[in-house]
């Protein structure tokens, strides 16, 4: 695997923090993106075991930071759904114009929703694949229920997500709360591939049965049974990227 570190300017003028990796001794068209959960990284153990196995078969994926997370630039606080469905866009057009244009989209969490709206919205995009992704961006907002009213009276709110704290503004869950996931498939025409966990306990397992039932087919569905959310144990990790590998190659040139 050979490993490229990158600065992408988003169209806000943001530098997103990304890392493009290619396999190893062999010339690849097949460039795919990944969005990672919530505030989440591109450097999450099994964000980069999923790009390591698909390296191995042939997919070259970039993975980066949106804004205002990880190594990226921009204030987190500034940022909503809308925005990284943007940032999703504007890597897709930097690949397209510097290496090949991606055509696949992976998501993980919110970014399997995130992957969804965006890869719907890129041409070059054959194929979204979604790991533990809610049915509903407006899902996510039960992580902060407790601070919910405080955010709408004052605008915004510090609030704990995984042992750190991250500022939510009322835009955040204004626009989540604007999004539609079933529309916006209905009228979606492209391969999906929906993996998840029965023990999912962070986004429900409904929340597949729901993406599987909106979605037009080719439509497939995996069960990763005995994963957590985050893919803690290594070998889910490696089983989606391989898995997702294989079942993109019957709708890729």
């Amino acid at each position: 695997m050979k490993s490229i570190n990158l600065k992408i300017k988003n169209s806000s003028g943001i530098t997103l923090s990304s890392k493009l990796e290619l396999p190893e001794n062999r010339e690849t068209t097949t460039y795919a993106i990944f969005a990672h959960c919530f505030t989440c990284s591109k450097n999450l153990n099994a964000v980069t075991n999923i790009a390591k196995a698909l390296n191995s078969m042939g997919i070259a994926v970039l993975r980066f930071d949106f804004t205002g997370l990880g190594q990226s630039g921009g204030d987190f606080s500034e940022t909503d759904f809308s925005s990284n469905v943007q940032d999703l866009i504007d890597v897709a057009s930097y690949l397209a114009e510097e290496y090949h244009a991606p055509k696949l989209m992976i998501g993980h969490s919110l970014g399997g929703a995130a992957a969804i709206y965006a890869g719907k919205q890129i041409a070059s995009i054959k194929a979204i694949a979604t790991v533990g992704a809610p049915s509903s961006p407006h899902h996510v907002q039960h992580l902060f229920q407790h601070s919910i009213d405080e955010i709408l009276e004052k605008g915004k709110a510090l609030v704990q997500l995984g042992g750190r704290g991250f500022t939510i503004s009322k835009q955040f869950i204004e626009d989540i709360s604007n999004t539609n996931m079933k529309e916006l498939m209905d009228t979606l025409r492209k391969p999906i591939i929906i993996l998840h966990s029965p023990q999912d306990t962070t986004v429900d397992i409904k929340n597949a049965a729901e993406i599987y039932g909106y979605a037009h087919h080719p439509k497939s569905f995996i069960s990763l049974d005995g994963a957590d959310h985050l893919l803690t144990d290594s070998k889910y990790s490696n089983y989606v990227g391989k898995m997702i590998a294989q079942w993109v190659t019957i709708y890729l040139e």
